[in-house]
């Protein structure tokens, strides 16, 4: 759908758009009085020649030097990149006089390298180019350096992770992603260096670029002699505009293609859930235990972790900047530090390169190549076995996606898409860093099942990070409680969840139903106003202050509940209510399944021994 746009914004920009088409139209009223026999000159012709294949030469030096300095400038900070792109960009502000006049003291007869050629470069076509390269450069490494740093950072690291080394990164991911931003600083380096005048009359006056050549033919013989002479030009930029526009078209078209496939998706019912099937590959017979001593400082966050689960379904719990992600990247190679210590097993993998340790990494983003079909996407990773690659594109349910590039999936068949090219590269470990973040309830529900019940089907050890710590409890058996770069507790899930070690820990696990009492059996405790709150799970120590929680949907209205109180508040949550209730001398809140309670009447409730953590009071 076509978006109006203000009739102010309309009528500025068409003002704009007039006065740049008015040269050429007053250029085409004066056609009939221009002298056409300056197109049969040989002279423009071999102007025309030569401003060709030097720019030409220019835009591939450019080409060639200029796109790996812009990605050295995009993937670096510090004083050193900045004044790079200050000097590179140089040329932009000065005229382009002033560039020739610069060139001169280099290469010209008096210059250190002019001596040294015995002044080769001037009034030859080697000066046109270095003068063009000079005041072309900043279009490829501005555009270039651009590109490359709207580039999403996980597609690199995801290669990594993928057998891939750096050089072939760049080339196979980079470069691709980045390609039309490239075509576009090319291009537009091309047009600058064709219509260069100022510091190639400086450098090399001779033999005539074109635009010299007009120059001149327009002090011998005038303005009519000019349209003639101004075609090729006119018609070389056009030519050259054309195509991009066709690239800006190509690169379009996945965008309107998905556009129409999610139309076309719209109201269908969602995926089926995962069928059954057996791994394309018979589980080994022993457990690779993950085994990590971490330590990372970036600014005034420091991240410190050393952990050594012994499960084989593990998850990073903590808020958003707790160093979730990071750990996840320092464990698969992506990031370093003083102490990055990873072990597998019997392999130790920390002097190992990413591209090397065998791990498969899912980013929040998922990381696929936005050049990349489905099909391949799941070749792209060195050592892949092609057997397992077509087994997970059944098994995830990708059967007539292998064509689709990702702009043409919806979210949950990217997901799939990035965790079938993780499962087809034979792998120990498997790091999912928050996989369900972007989606919305309904689907994330779906997935998560989908997930358990892969971890069932695979032989990989399985590390989820994730903020959400029912998530957590679905697909771990162990878990990391992270906060602010340190742990905070680590340990079978059952166990955190029972028996957080603080407040935070269990506030960090869903705990808001807080209350604090005092412990007086070890399987009971005091919660105030002679209320007695059993507890299941290791015993605790009789007289110890403790804090203790439940959540809402463990308790529940029961006319022979052990506990009783007043009805205090009623909130509705779309079919679910929930009561507030006084509980001796504390508030909890429980689940009301619309058995009609009114505030001010008195309740009893039944409570799950086993649903209520408890933790020290007043540590953490």
């Amino acid at each position: 759908m076509r978006q109006r746009v203000p009739r102010p914004l309309a009528l500025l920009g068409g003002l704009l758009a007039l006065y740049l088409l008015a040269p050429l139209v007053a250029g085409v009223r004066q056609a009939a009085q221009s002298h056409w026999r300056a197109l049969g000159s040989p002279a423009l012709w071999h102007a025309c020649g030569v401003s060709i294949a030097s720019a030409t030469t220019s835009t591939l030096i450019l080409a060639i030097t200029g796109i790996p300095l812009a990605y050295h400038l995009a993937r670096r900070s510090g004083r050193f990149a900045t004044a790079v792109g200050f000097i590179v960009q140089l040329p932009l502000a000065l005229p382009p006089l002033a560039s020739g006049i610069l060139l001169l003291f280099l290469v010209g007869p008096r210059g250190a390298l002019g001596h040294l050629v015995g002044n080769a470069f001037t009034d030859s076509v080697a000066g046109i180019v270095l003068a063009e390269t000079f005041v072309a450069a900043p279009f490829v490494v501005v555009a270039a350096r651009t590109a490359f740093a709207s580039m999403d950072p996980d597609l690199e690291a995801v290669a990594a992770t993928l057998g891939h080394r750096p050089l072939g990164t760049f080339l196979r991911v980079s470069l691709p992603s980045a390609k039309y931003g490239l075509l576009a600083g090319l291009l537009l380096a091309w047009l600058r260096a064709f219509g260069e005048f100022g510091a190639t009359m400086m450098v090399a006056y001779h033999p005539y670029s074109l635009p010299v050549y007009s120059y001149v033919a327009f002090g011998a013989r005038g303005l009519p002699a000019m349209l003639p002479i101004l075609l090729p030009t006119l018609a070389l930029a056009l030519a050259v505009m054309v195509l991009a526009g066709l690239a800006g078209a190509r690169a379009r078209a996945p965008v309107r293609r998905a556009r129409r496939l999610r139309a076309v998706r719209a109201g269908r019912a969602t995926a089926p859930p995962l069928p059954p099937a057996s791994p394309p590959s018979d589980p080994p017979d022993g457990l690779d235990a993950l085994a990590i001593d971490l330590a990372r400082t970036m600014g005034e966050f420091e991240l410190r972790l050393a952990w050594t689960p012994s499960s084989r379904r593990l998850a990073i719990l903590g808020p958003s900047g707790s160093g979730k992600s990071l750990t996840l990247k320092m464990i698969a190679g992506i990031e370093s530090g003083p102490v990055a210590t990873v072990r597998l097993g019997a392999r130790d993998l920390t002097r190992v390169e990413a591209a090397d340790r065998g791990i498969a990494y899912v980013p929040q983003s998922y990381g696929l190549m936005p050049h990349l079909r489905v099909v391949d996407q799941l070749r792209f990773a060195r050592g892949v076995v092609a057997r397992d690659a077509e087994y997970w594109l059944g098994e995830l349910g990708l059967q007539g996606l292998e064509e689709r590039f990702p702009t043409e999936l919806s979210i949950g068949q990217r997901q799939r898409v990035a965790l079938a090219r993780a499962l087809s590269r034979p792998a120990a470990l498997l790091l999912l860093d928050e996989p369900f973040s972007a989606l919305d309830a309904p689907l994330r529900a779906r997935l998560r099942r989908e997930l358990h019940e892969l971890q069932t089907r695979i032989a990989a050890t399985t590390v989820l990070v994730t903020h959400d710590p029912t998530e957590a409890a679905l697909l771990a058996d162990e878990i990391l409680v992270l906060e602010s770069g340190r742990a905070l507790q680590a340990g079978a899930c059952t166990q955190v969840f029972r028996r957080p070690a603080n407040e935070s820990v269990a506030r960090l696990l869903g705990a808001d139903n807080v209350a604090t009492g005092v412990v007086v059996a070890p399987d009971a405790i005091d919660g105030g106003g002679g209320v007695r709150i059993r507890v299941a799970g290791p015993p605790l120590r009789p007289g110890e202050r403790v804090g203790w929680h439940f959540a809402p949907a463990q308790a529940h209205p029961h006319p022979a509940g052990p506990y009783h109180g007043i009805v205090e508040a009623i909130a509705e949550h779309g079919l679910l209510r929930e009561l507030t209730v006084r509980l001796g001398e504390v508030r909890v809140r429980i689940a009301d399944a619309g058995s009609g309670h009114t505030l001010g009447q008195a309740l009893r409730f039944d409570l799950d021994p086993g649903a209520i953590q408890v933790w020290p009071a007043g540590a953490g």
